[in-house]
């Protein structure tokens, strides 16, 4: 199933949750949710709190092998 999200928009968030997953495995609770928040602010991208939480939740669950597009579904 394709996201309802602009597929610029996906590009964008792909490459927050890659630069985020780069160094996850060091990063103290919260501090994923913190960065991708950051990440989407730099990048220009709004997105809802639990999308926000989805898409933390799968760079700590797949080792950083998120993909926002299966994310945000």
């Amino acid at each position: 199933m394709a996201s309802s999200i602009d597929p610029d928009k996906i590009t964008a968030v792909q490459a927050v949750l890659d630069r985020v997953s780069s160094w996850q495995e060091t990063a103290t609770d919260g501090t994923v949710k913190e960065e991708v928040r950051k990440g989407l602010d730099e990048v220009g991208v709004t997105l809802a709190d639990h999308q926000i939480d989805a898409l933390a939740a799968a760079i700590e669950e797949d080792a950083g092998e998120a993909d926002a597009g299966e994310v945000l579904d």
